[in-house]
This record gives structure tokens, C-alpha cells and sequence, in this order.
């Protein structure tokens, strides 16, 4: 009877959690030298990647906040203006919400992160020697099953998938390195994560995301859609089509808004608002959702795989970038950022509706957005923390020209 009312009450709370309390933020907006160069920022990102339309927002704790939205929500004659309110796809960042859930059983004692994945997903083969952490880690060794779908996907976005199928195409490529190598994104590993997780306790994703996620922290327009749900009333998705050589085709735009949330699951199916990412992003970072050895758990880090700088290091279920927390996404027609410095409370959130550009460049642009954030003058009373990013504003908005795949004429 005891244990039964403990399980309850964690979905149960006297008010939604806020994460940046801890930082005692400003209520107030950037000043203008700030805004307006954020502005630019965003402007700029849309027209690089080709989008019709973005969504940004940066929280500086210290001076206080921009948010803005600019563009068209979709290609179409008559669409209508993006606002800071449009919901949009998630992307990978699903993946955090699925470590998130993860952790918190690790809390409560439900799990454990050296548990192997194949007591619980017995149903599929050589899966030994996998541990859930490992699957969060993206170190499994288990291949992404993306990449080798992208094709099939961006012909018939709204073909349904089911996470078998989807396990299945990832668990018949190569191996990456055995268990416990060097960090390489597996949308596959989060997915028998998820799938793990649910066996393990006997209840959905939706009910372990609201109970340990999403109802703590007030997300109340955060969840994956059912899967023949479409775009209706999102963000648009739109990217180049893919040549025979591999290469984007930038004269061929394909529309993929209305797509199926069955090809990233609880990997990469979610749907969100900036309001709601904005909160996840700083509780996922600070680990203000689990305990302080959970947290030094999550964010004890390891070296990527690839040439990659060493301050950009892997997880359990994001990554960080010199002193911030959290991801960058491609999925299909978005490109999605979140991250947050766990000690000032800087965070930036950014969303673009063309993927052609790759997570590499969402990754710059928002490293770009938070250059301008981390320099916000403090109000009167305040004093401005010592942000040290490894990275410069000229040297983001660099890279996001040499990164733009299919710029429209405005860039």
C-alpha cells in the first residue's frame, strides 16, 4: 500500500517545478543592443538553411530574455507568420525526454544503469553485454538506423513505423565498436531503451513522461502525437532532396510536414513549444528533476567518436559544449537546438524548418545566439557571470556560411 501511494505521488505536485529559479532570473526583456543582434541571428539562420521560418529564444538570468519568431510557418502562398508559440517537432531531443525517464528510475530505484537491455528486450538477439546507460551514452555500439532510412523516409514521410522494424534496420548494420566505445548517435539504442523501460515497469512512454517529466515540470504541450496525426498546426518540415552521389539537391525541396511521429518514436517523435523546451533544457541540464550522484552520473562525460573538438564530449542522453548542456537535432525537414550552462543558467533554444543543413549547423547558429547571450549587460543589482565559451561570434556565424547547404537568395 506504501510503495503503491510513493509511485502515485510522484506524478502528483503542489505546483509545476522551475528549473531556473535556482538562477533568480530577471524579469525583464535583453536590451536592444542584445535583441537586435540576436534578431540578426535569426534571420540569418533561416535564410542559410533555407527555412521558410525559425523560432528562437535565449534566457540570460542576469539581464533577462529575447524571444522571437520570424518567417512563415510553412513554403505555402498563403501561410501564415511563425510565432513564438507555434508548437514544433523535437527531433532527437526526444531522447532526452527517454534518458530523463531513465534517470529518474535509476532514482527510484527501479533501475539500475549497469542493467543490460537484453533482460528486458529478450525478444531480440545479440543485444548481450548492453547496458541502458550505455543505450543513453549512444555508446552501445549499436548503428543508427537513420541514415540508412533518410531516403525512404523523405519519399513517404507518412508511412507509419514500428520501433521493431525500426530496431531491426539498426541492429542489421555494422556495429559501431563494442560496448561501451567511443560516443556515436544511435536513435536505434534510445529506442530499446524506451522499449526496455516500458517492459521493465509495465507502464507506455506517455505515462512514464508525464509521471517523471513533463507533470513535474509543467510541459503541458510536450508529448509524441499519435502517429498518423500529420502536421497539422506545426512547424513545416522541408528539405533538399538527396542526390545519387549523397549530395542535397537544393532545386528539389520536398515537403515532409506532414509526417509520421512512428519514424523517430521515443527517439526523435516528440512535439514541444519553446516555453516547454526552455524549461526542459535547464532541468535536463542542472539534473533538478534527480539526485546530485544521479546528476554526476549523467554528466560524467566521454570523448565522441570523429575529429571533434575535446570540449565537445557525450553524456547520458545529451551532450556538452565547453560549459553547456544538452543537444542539437536533424530529423526530418527540422533542425533543433537546446542547451544550457548548468552554472549561470544561460540557455539557448532554436529551431529551424529545412534539415539540409545538418546538425552542424544548427549546432552554430545556437553556439552563435548564446556568444550574444553569455555578453548581456546585467541590470542594475545584478552582477553578469563569467561565461567562457570555447567559440567566438565571428567564428559561429563563420561556420554557419561554410555549413549552408541550400541558402535562399535573401542570405
Amino acid at each position: 500500500m506504501l510503495v503503491v501511494l510513493s509511485i502515485g505521488l510522484q506524478g502528483c505536485s503542489f505546483g509545476p517545478a522551475n528549473p531556473a529559479a535556482q538562477f533568480d532570473p530577471v524579469d525583464a526583456e535583453l536590451a536592444s543592443a542584445s535583441t537586435d543582434a540576436l534578431q540578426g541571428v535569426l534571420e540569418q539562420a533561416i535564410a542559410l538553411s533555407g527555412s521558410s521560418g525559425g523560432i528562437a529564444g535565449v534566457w540570460a538570468p542576469w539581464s533577462g530574455e529575447w524571444t522571437a519568431a520570424s518567417g512563415t510557418v510553412s513554403f505555402d502562398e498563403k501561410a501564415v507568420p511563425t510565432a513564438v508559440d507555434t508548437p514544433f517537432r523535437m527531433g532527437t531531443l526526444t531522447s532526452e525526454v527517454t534518458c530523463s525517464i531513465m534517470l529518474k528510475l535509476v532514482d527510484d530505484g527501479r533501475l539500475d544503469l549497469a542493467d543490460e537491455i537484453a533482460d528486458d528486450v529478450d525478444w531480440i538477439p545479440s543485444l548481450g553485454g548492453i547496458t541502458y546507460e550505455q543505450l543513453c551514452r549512444h555508446s552501445s555500439g549499436v548503428a543508427d538506423y537513420y541514415p540508412g532510412l533518410e531516403r525512404v523516409i523523405a519519399a513517404n514521410p507518412q508511412r507509419p513505423w514500428s520501433d521493431n522494424e525500426l530496431v531491426a534496420t539498426g541492429m542489421g548494420l555494422a556495429r559501431t565498436g563494442p560496448p561501451g566505445s567511443a560516443v556515436t548517435e544511435s536513435r536505434t539504442g534510445v529506442l530499446l531503451a524506451a522499449m526496455g523501460m516500458q517492459r521493465h515497469t509495465g507502464q507506455s512512454w506517455a505515462s512514464l513522461a508525464d509521471q517523471y517529466v513533463f507533470a513535474p515540470l509543467g510541459m503541458e504541450d510536450t508529448g509524441i502525437p499519435a502517429a498518423d496525426a500529420g502536421g497539422h498546426g506545426l512547424l513545416g518540415a522541408y528539405s533538399a532532396a538527396i542526390k545519387g552521389d549523397g549530395k542535397p539537391d537544393c532545386a528539389t525541396r520536398l515537403d515532409q510536414s506532414d509526417q509520421s511521429s512512428s519514424i523517430g518514436a521515443e527517439a526523435a517523435g516528440a512535439t514541444t513549444t519553446l516555453h516547454d523546451l526552455q524549461v526542459f533544457s535547464e532541468a535536463f541540464a542542472t539534473g533538478s528533476l534527480w539526485s546530485e550522484s544521479t546528476t554526476a552520473d549523467q554528466w560524467t562525460t566521454q570523448a565522441l567518436s570523429g575529429s571533434v573538438p575535446t570540449w565537445y564530449q557525450g553524456g547520458i542522453g545529451g551532450s556538452t559544449f565547453g560549459p553547456l548542456r544538452g543537444d542539437v537535432s536533424e530529423s526530418p525537414g527540422t533542425l533543433t537546438a537546446a542547451l544550457t550552462d548548468p552554472s549561470s543558467g544561460l540557455t539557448v533554444v532554436l529551431v529551424l524548418n529545412n534539415s539540409s543543413a545538418g546538425d552542424a549547423f544548427a549546432r552554430e547558429a545556437a553556439f552563435a545566439l548564446a556568444s550574444i547571450g553569455s555578453k548581456a549587460d546585467a541590470v542594475d543589482g545584478r552582477e553578469a557571470p563569467l561565461v567562457e565559451l570555447p567559440w567566438s561570434l565571428e567564428q559561429a556565424t563563420a561556420n554557419m556560411g561554410k555549413l549552408a547547404t541550400c541558402a535562399t537568395p535573401a542570405a
